[in-house]
């Protein structure tokens, strides 16, 4: 099964459709009428989840304007940055702009005009019609421009090969001369596929030959086809003929080659107690059939994961970082400028970001970044080849106040990247263990995991308990799927399962919800850090997740004593209640609040506490917050 891309112009065009369209297909759902024909159930569904994709693609076209919009500031500035570095030092003009294009890609072309008028070009020159129509008249008008000392940006020029070009002169002050370039907005296509993989609007994983992977129907162990969008709903994918399995007693290593002999395995892997077998002749049934006679704790496929925001405050901060006051919505609205005058967060509470790596070089994460480790490739740095990892990792701690991009929940958090998953956002569940066991054992102190499955491997619990046992806080998105069935590893009673909201405070309608919801935070048309030196707008419960990781370090860095189960608590009881009174299956506790989660962390009572009882999902104490509350408010 190839794999298939949206074009721009036909997720731009839905965009203006979804609502109406939506609106047109929600209200031709009627009362089920006796006698009705067959197919008249069938119809409905199939309107229900035309309708659902609308509203789905709907969310895209937004990220991808929104995108659009970040790429021309961020290019604008980083332009009229170079063109002022350049005023008085046109000698290195060369130089620089073959920096620029190496450390921005984008740039297809760069040139220098100079007070002169004279021009330095860097890429492949002055760009032709023959790729990109409009572009040549376009560079022309840009650098008559700058000569004369007037920045200059062009309308959208559509390429031979489909993507989004335009032309940028940045004068850098005062006078004539400054810099011209093309920028290719391939970004936007990046965001768009990526979108349409992380709200499934495409079945996802492609269950082709290269990756050998097979769907399965959770609940009942049955491997279905997955041949439309909707139908991942629920489903979880594994790899063929692979297998893992933990003994009741650990094998010997003569037992552990008998096995992999009549099992006909090219590789063995053991992490912790559980082994993965890989057969070149048996199937995922036949292998498990096998297994279950061996006395074994647990024989399960090897599941796949993918990726899936008393006393008054002071003045709240505003801080200049160049993308903040128009598109961090997502900041305010849980209280985060408010927060920070009780901490802005700690170098030493690091935060794993297990997920598609981080871009390692972007210069809106420069110096937050601890060591960290690419399960996918152990020689290779954990470098980030989707973009998923860096925007999870810049919600976190993107710089904040540099006066550049996007600010991040915290101030001083590092972050510590690491791949398990794979160019095409997929991971195995020895990857993602294995990366939860590095994380716990290289200091992490709170855990992000937007990623998930909808089966529950015992192989991924060990691993997460393995973390939880030793301190460290795990926060989990839900999914993207809009259904209750319980999401893994969000799922586990060991995790903080987040799902998402939008801007009106409203439920996502791509979120997933259920029981096991705890809390909920922005997760649509969220700005951060991307691919390629980049900025993007992404949507999907992966983003909620980080919003709850932050907060979960800047509790920890304010008060450092707070064992996990109390650092959960924290964040439920601070939560400000959204939808039915009290805790419900779309919002748990409800929206998070970092000044209210401080101020109860700090030991200051909130002006409003959350009194929801008990945390029905806490593994272990609270005795922090029963202390407290009782000295606070009576409780």
């Amino acid at each position: 099964m190839g794999k298939r891309t949206l074009p721009i112009g036909w997720i731009a065009g839905l965009a203006a459709l979804a609502l109406p369209v939506g609106f047109f297909l929600s209200r031709g759902e009627e009362p089920a009428v006796p006698g009705a024909d067959a197919g008249a159930a069938e119809r409905g569904a199939m309107q229900s989840a035309s309708a659902e994709q609308l509203r789905k693609l709907s969310i895209v076209a937004n990220d991808v304007s929104v995108t659009e919009e970040l790429c021309r500031l961020q290019c604008r500035d980083d332009l009229a940055s170079l063109a002022e570095r350049l005023k008085n030092n046109e000698r290195a003009a060369r130089s620089a702009l073959k920096e620029m294009r190496k450390a921005h890609p984008h740039f297809h072309a760069l040139a220098y005009v100079g007070q002169d008028g004279k021009k330095r070009t860097v890429g492949r020159g002055a760009p032709s019609d023959d790729a990109v129509p409009g572009a040549a008249a376009a560079w022309r008008d840009a650098v008559r421009s700058v000569g004369m000392g007037r920045a200059y940006q062009s309308r959208a020029l559509i390429g031979r090969d489909g993507d989004t070009y335009f032309v940028l002169g940045e004068t850098g002050g005062k006078g004539r001369g400054g810099v011209v370039g093309l920028v290719h907005q391939d970004v936007l296509r990046r965001v768009a596929n990526h979108q349409a993989r992380n709200l499934r609007l495409r079945e996802f994983p492609d269950e082709d030959k290269r990756f050998g992977i097979r769907a399965v129907d959770p609940n009942t162990g049955r491997e279905v086809d997955v041949d439309s969008p909707e139908e991942n709903e629920g489903i979880s994918h594994y790899r063929k003929r692979e297998v893992v399995v933990r003994f009741a007693e650990p094998p010997t290593k003569e037992q552990v080659e008998r096995m992999r002999t009549e099992t006909g395995a090219v590789s063995v892997k053991q992490l912790g107690y559980a082994f993965v077998f890989d057969s070149a002749t048996m199937s995922t049934p036949e292998l498990l059939d096998y297994f279950r006679t061996k006395n074994v704790v647990y024989a399960e496929p090897h599941y796949m994961y993918v990726t899936n925001g008393a006393a008054e405050p002071a003045a709240e901060l505003v801080p200049n970082d160049e993308l903040y006051r128009r598109y961090q919505w997502n900041l305010p609205i849980i209280g985060t400028p408010a927060g920070w005058s009780f901490s802005k967060g700690a170098e030493e509470v690091i935060v794993a970001v297990i997920d598609t790596g981080v871009t390692l070089g972007h210069p809106d994460l420069a110096g937050h970044l601890v060591e960290g480790y690419n399960v996918v490739a152990p020689d290779r740095p954990p470098d980030d080849d989707v973009g998923h990892g860096t925007h999870v990792a810049g919600v976190v701690s993107a710089l904040t106040d540099n006066g550049q991009g996007v600010a991040g929940m915290t101030w001083y958090n590092k972050v510590m990247p690491v791949k398990v998953l794979d160019s095409t956002g997929m991971g195995s569940t020895y990857s993602v263990a294995e990366g939860i066991v590095w994380a716990t054992d290289h200091g992490a102190k709170v855990i992000n995991l937007s990623l998930g499955n909808y089966a529950s491997a015992e192989f991924l619990h060990d691993a997460i308990r393995y973390a939880y046992d030793r301190d460290v806080v795990l926060i989990a998105a839900t999914g993207n799927d809009n259904t209750d069935q319980p999401g893994f590893p969000a799922a586990y009673p060991e995790v903080f399962a987040v799902s998402a909201t939008n801007q009106a405070k409203e439920r996502a309608s791509f979120s997933n919800y259920g029981d096991y919801i705890d809390v909920v935070a922005p997760g649509e048309n969220i700005a951060s850090t991307y691919t390629e030196n980049q900025y993007a707008a992404l949507s999907g419960t992966s983003m909620a997740s980080p919003h709850v990781a932050a907060l979960a370090a800047l509790i920890r860095s304010v008060n450092p004593e707070l064992k996990n189960t109390e650092v959960y608590d924290v964040m439920r009881r601070s939560a400000v209640d959204l939808g039915p009174a009290g805790r419900d299956p779309y919002f748990g506790y409800g929206q998070i609040d970092v000044a209210r989660a401080l101020q109860l962390a700090s030991g200051k009572a909130p002006q409003e506490a959350a009194a929801d009882g008990e945390a029905e999902r806490t593994v272990g104490g609270g005795s922090f917050l029963e202390r407290l509350l009782h000295a606070l408010l009576g409780m």
